[in-house]
């Protein structure tokens, strides 16, 4: 049974350990914290904190938790207030077996380790009872307090002509006794439009850079405008609420800039196309929302406050998905959870449809004997609204298995698996469980369904996938004591009759659970070791060997460098310098607070486009040096991209370096955007050509606007490469925002499914064309791509169809062809020389075709038409026994391919240079290499398509054009940027990734736990501390179970966990408010427990200093961060554990370290624990602690329970 041993000392004053283990000091307070990594605790994860005499922590000690097992200390200081001012950084130390290390109590030895004079963040606090923070200091010399690139605080008013007030009026609008709000908005009459003076919070935060965000909010707590400045005006976005304090508007910044230059008059057309607008019901709901450029949005509920049925614009008109107008409809078990969803084809209106809704049951109860809808059986009654004509889409199972499921095995990978039913010999069944998923095809009738079996403690150890094509991909893994993957088997087969896969991974970890060796083997081949990982004594991966075999030397022995803040700096650092790069393939560097090369390149064309150094994180250069043939060293003098950025930190210019000529201007990129960051004009070269010196034009465009679509794109260059759109013919868009067609690509059509994802492009005029078709699970998991080229000659018809199949990431592909061209795989020069969508390259030389199909080697008998799946290191490339490895820079962009080739030498696959917005620069003149092929996973790991449109989970991206052709599903968390902006055009140092799920309260929850998690950015990359809702299927969402998503673990009836993602926004913060007064009607004495981390705990804080109506058991949060840090605890929350870090690995330690205070100590119970664990792994590490404080709050007594006398 997994355990955590806690040892508590009082922290009365006075009071000794009385309980004591190995070496502690016993004259000594402290508080021992162990987690057990094996079943006898021999391998243990252990920290100690020592208190002072008045109960405050002096040091924290990670017993021999590093590599080389020394012991990881943090001292801990206060200044003459008592108030922690500094964060020291920790300090590994000879292990002293848990005993307090004397010799350190203040910054020296931090400072001596790191080799700086602060090697700590510092605050300066106001001089007041409020101790606000006026300054931030990151550790390290450029931040230092007294560079000035420090963050900077201020708490003010604001003055009587700074922001503008908007009314509304708002009508309750009535229809079969179906209630809604409208409101009407206008610019206030009274004070010229404006705020008076000093009725607004004036809180402002200046970053590192000087770059300011000013927040104002209301005497509710409720934030009124947030402004920026992009270097030369004011970028304002305003929240408007109703008179019943509901957020009816969200005006983006070019809806106030078009509001301001049309005299404060607020037009249908503003409003329609840069606002969003929200409508509520009687009982608080939001029922009708809008999206800007897209069409009105509804949504019904049922009695307990569900969502039941949704409609969107596409689903008001016949021609989507289903062919009819209606609904999306999910129904609930008696527990509260979604048993089936599905599609209801109706007429009605909203209010029609709740008030069928009000009179109907929604409750779901399960079949032994299936009924058969949509092709498939379903284990569901179907007695709840709706039931008649619909078409289910997904089903879920719970507690017990469908008959059809295969059996359940006693044991999987030695490990007893948890039963369905309970008996004398079994403490856990999968009662509450996930026992089985069904998920429909779109476009047709067929299903894949999946099964998911659990050990005896509730982990998941296997799950098997039926496919839509019969076959299966199934997984079984062992895990050990502390629930880390030991062994992985995975067994693929993609329909019957065909060979199947078969996968298997180990993997070996230290004392610490640190991921040591993973090996991998597919079939019978020889057991590769795909990666040795080597880590500093701060738990860093500094060197990463891969490619090996038993005994052989690696393929490549990759280096990783950081700065003091745990920053990434370099890959390969040692070799930068070194003409044949010591036999590495990549060599780079990131520099942040500096710059080496050229700041403007010409300050003509680019006035005031200057690269600085970047103090806030951000990052002002990039060099790199690449092998692109073996046996050829790469100039000794790297490329190079410098940046720059305005105040908001939107990338303005990227300015490539050329070795040999730095001052050329080649493969540059430069733009402006409008108040939304829509990008206005974008200027981008190649390289230079034809004996020139300077760079070619390629691209100079100029987009025109409605809102934030853009209606044409036109490039002024002359040149057709680079952006085709020399005509700049108009685009058009559907009812959702979805962009219809690209004339300037050849693009004449794209259709859509309902999930907004493309399903039908039609490329070509008259004689020769491209259909390409696009297959899609329910739940958005694309399944199929076919590509069908046609060409009209005089010798006939010649035609070539490229299937591909995505399985569980195996990809297959299938090429036939008929015509003139006989049974040739590829096509004639004519379809070859097709106009394309597609972006080849930066620069396409003329005549230039498209890569023929690779060819195919079979060695042993396999399915010669699966062509590679993915590894943690790169792909398999199943044709011909291969491993791809790959070096990725910061975005995950894939820099560089290689691998060992049949004679067992290293060899180059591909390579890879980009524009900052992501399009390949000038090589070998190709970047797509037709479908069913892995060099087509580039940019940010995602897969580049025939239209030359990246793919990524929920829409497509343009590199060329520099956004997305489609509204970001996640707009309402970042509302003061375009729908359509790529990650915020903030380019070079942020991902681009969507996907947060909402929260529904189950009909038996009696108690509920929040779990919140965050990011120094708008998103996480891949997912790293990003906890969701399950629900999610894609690589970049899934709850965290290797942080505070193991709370998840606690989900019963009677006790339910939401998992969410943190946001900048409030919108995050509006999300979980709405689940918690759900709960709060059903369960009004239930205890309600929050736990979050950096940013999620800042999220959940704020919430709860602007609800004090709302009743709080228990806050736990763990290094709370934001741009503007909460750390007050108001008085309805009855008990606070905040855990706080010493070493800000990713952030940097200005950001996060918070303690917290109680508002009222005589209603507020609050303990602060700083712990030696950086920003990024506090989560992971104390997730136990988190964990057992959730399990203690909910074993205390109800809230409606007294005691008995």
């Amino acid at each position: 049974m997994k355990t955590n041993i806690i040892t508590k000392a009082s922290l009365v004053l006075g009071l000794m350990v009385t309980v004591l283990s190995f070496a502690q000091s016993t004259n000594e307070n402290f508080i021992q914290s162990k987690k057990c990594l094996n079943d006898d605790c021999s391998r243990k994860s252990e920290t100690i904190t020592y208190f002072d005499g008045f109960g405050r922590a002096k040091q924290i000690i990670d017993v021999k938790s590093t590599p080389t097992a020394k012991d990881l200390v943090t001292a801990v200081t206060y200044d003459g207030y008592g108030r922690r001012a500094k964060d020291i950084l920790p300090v590994p130390v000879a292990t002293q077996n848990s005993a307090i290390h004397t010799g350190i109590t203040n910054e020296s030895a931090a400072n001596t380790y790191y080799g700086v004079s602060n090697a700590f963040s510092e605050k300066e606090l106001e001089n007041s009872p409020l101790d606000r923070v006026l300054q931030q200091a990151k550790p390290g010399e450029p931040w230092k307090k007294s560079s000035g690139h420090t963050q900077k605080f201020q708490y003010e008013a604001n003055s009587g002509s700074e922001v503008k007030k908007f009314k509304t009026v708002t009508s309750i609008n009535t229809i079969s006794g179906i209630s809604s709000t409208v409101s009407e908005l206008s610019v206030s009459a009274d004070n010229s439009g404006f705020y008076p003076a000093s009725t607004l919070y004036k809180n402002t935060v200046t970053d590192e850079d000087g770059n300011p965000v000013i927040r104002f909010q209301n005497g509710k707590g409720q934030t009124v405008m947030i402004r920026r400045n992009d270097g030369s005006q004011n970028v304002d976005t305003y929240y408007v609420y109703n008179e019943y304090d509901q957020l009816a508007f969200v005006l983006s910044p070019k809806a106030v800039q078009q509001i301001t230059q049309n005299n404060n008059v607020i037009t249908e057309a503003i409003l329609n196309e840069l606002c969003y607008q929200y409508r509520y019901d009687g009982q608080d709901r939001e029922v009708e929302k809008k999206i800007p450029g897209k069409d009105w949005e509804f949504t019904v509920y049922d009695k307990h406050d569900r969502i039941v049925l949704t409609q969107d614009g596409s689903l008001r008109i016949t021609n989507n998905t289903f062919g009819n107008r209606g609904w999306l409809f999910a129904k609930y078990d008696e527990f509260g959870r979604v048993a089936f969803t599905g599609f209801y084809p109706n007429l009605d209106s909203r209010s029609a449809i709740q008030n069928q809704v009000n009179n109907s049951s929604s409750i779901e109860s399960r079949l032994a004997v299936p009924i058969v809808i949509s092709g498939g059986n379903l284990y569901y009654r179907n007695l709840g609204f709706p039931s008649a004509n619909i078409t289910v889409l997904t089903a879920n199972y719970y507690d017990t298995y469908p008959s059809e499921a295969p059996s359940v095995p006693p044991t999987i990978l030695g490990q007893p698996t948890m039963s369905q039913i309970l008996s004398s010999t079994d403490d856990a069944s999968t009662n509450d469980a996930l026992t089985a998923t069904y998920v429909k095809n779109i476009e047709d009738n067929n299903w894949t369904k999946t099964y998911n079996y659990y050990d005896s403690m509730g982990r998941q150890i296997a799950s098997n996938s039926v496919n839509h094509l019969g076959g299966y991909t199934n997984t079984e893994t062992e895990l050990d004591f502390a629930g880390s993957p030991l062994r992985k088997n995975t067994y693929h087969l993609r329909k019957q009759g065909e060979i199947g896969v078969t996968v298997k991974e180990r993997f070996l970890y230290d004392t610490q659970n640190r991921l040591v060796q993973h090996f991998h083997q597919v079939d019978n081949n020889d057991e590769e070791l795909l990666a040795e990982n080597t880590y500093d004594e701060l738990s860093q991966l500094i060197n990463k060997k891969v490619g090996s075999t038993s005994g052989s030397v690696p393929l490549q022995s990759i280096d990783y460098d950081y700065d003091i803040n745990g920053w990434l700096t370099d890959i390969n650092k040692n070799q930068m310098s070194v003409g044949n790069l010591d036999g590495k393939l990549f060599s780079y560097k990131i520099k942040y607070a500096s710059r080496d090369g050229i700041q403007n390149p010409d300050t003509a064309q680019f006035p005031g486009r200057n690269v600085l150094p970047k103090y806030n994180g951000n990052i002002a250069e990039v060099d790199w040096r690449a092998v692109e043939n073996i046996g050829v060293n790469p100039p000794l003098t790297p490329k190079r991209y410098g940046y720059a950025f305005d105040k908001m930190d939107r990338l303005l210019a990227g300015y490539y370096q050329n070795p040999d000529n730095p001052y050329s201007k080649e493969n540059t990129e430069s733009l402006t955007y409008d108040l939304n960051g829509n990008i206005s004009d974008l200027y981008r070269t190649s390289k230079a050509e034809y004996g020139n010196t300077t760079a070619t034009v390629i691209d100079n465009l100029q987009y025109t606007y409605n809102g934030n679509k853009a209606l044409n794109i036109k490039d002024n260059s002359g040149n057709p490469t680079g952006y085709e759109g020399t005509a700049g013919f108009p685009i058009d868009y559907d009812v959702n925002g979805n962009m219809t067609n690209m004339m300037d690509k050849n693009i004449t059509g794209i259709g859509y499914n309902y999930l907004n994802l493309p399903n039908a492009v039609h490329i070509g005029f008259g004689q020769i064309t491209n259909d390409i078709s696009t297959k899609y699970r329910a739940d958005g998991v694309k399944v199929r791509n076919e590509s069908l080229k046609m060409s009209i000659g005089i010798a006939g018809t010649t035609s070539s169809k490229e299937t591909t199949d995505y399985l569980d990431g195996f990809q297959y592909l299938n090429v036939t062809s008929s015509g003139p061209g006989g049974s040739d795989p590829g096509e004639s020069p004519e379809m070859r020389m097709l106009k394309r969508a597609y972006e080849p390259e930066a620069f396409t030389p003329v005549g230039i075709l498209e890569p023929t199909v690779e060819p195919t080697f079979l060695n042993v008998p396999k399915t010669a038409e699966l062509k590679f799946f993915p590894t943690a290191e790169g792909f398999y490339d199943y044709t011909k026994n291969q491993y791809i490895y790959q070096y990725k820079d910061q975005l995950g962009n894939v820099r560089v391919s290689f691998a060992k080739n049949s004679s067992g030498t290293l060899e180059l696959v591909d390579n890879n240079d980009y524009y900052p917005f992501g399009m390949n620069h000038l090589k070998t003149g190709l970047s797509y290499f037709r479908q069913g092929s892995y060099k087509n996973y580039k940019m940010q790991e995602q897969e580049l398509q025939e239209t030359g449109f990246y793919a990524y989970k929920w829409r497509n991206y343009m590199p060329d054009v520099g956004r997305f052709f489609n509204i970001d599903p996640l707009s309402e968390k970042y509302n003061t940027w375009s729908v359509y902006a790529f990650s915020g055009n903030r380019v070079i140092d942020a991902r681009e990734l969507e996907g947060l799920e909402p929260l529904v309260i189950n009909r038996t929850t009696k108690n509920l736990v929040l779990v919140n998690q965050g990011w120094i950015r708008a998103n996480p990359p891949n997912g790293a501390t990003q906890a969701q809702n399950f629900g999610k299927v894609n690589k970049d969402g899934g709850i965290d179970y290797d942080g505070l998503g193991v709370i998840n673990n606690l989900n019963s009836k009677t006790n339910q966990v939401g998992v969410f993602g943190s946001s900048s926004t409030e919108n995050t913060k509006n999300d979980i408010l709405t689940s918690i007064k759900s709960f709060r009607k059903q369960s009004p004495n239930g205890k309600l427990i929050m736990v979050g981390h950096s940013r999620g705990a800042d999220n959940f804080i704020e919430l709860a200093q602007e609800n004090p109506d709302i009743k709080i058991d228990l806050l736990f949060t763990l290094d709370i961060a934001d741009d503007w840090d909460s750390d007050q605890i108001p008085s309805n929350v009855k008990k606070a554990i905040n855990y706080y870090n010493k070493n800000d690995g990713f952030l940097g330690s200005s950001i996060g370290g918070e303690d917290i205070e109680a508002d009222d100590p005589s209603k507020t119970t609050i303990l602060n624990v700083p712990v030696s664990a950086s920003h990024t792994e506090i989560d992971n590490k104390y997730k136990y602690n988190a964990y057992n404080a959730v399990v203690n709050e909910l074993n205390k007594k109800p809230n409606n329970e007294t005691k008995k006398k």
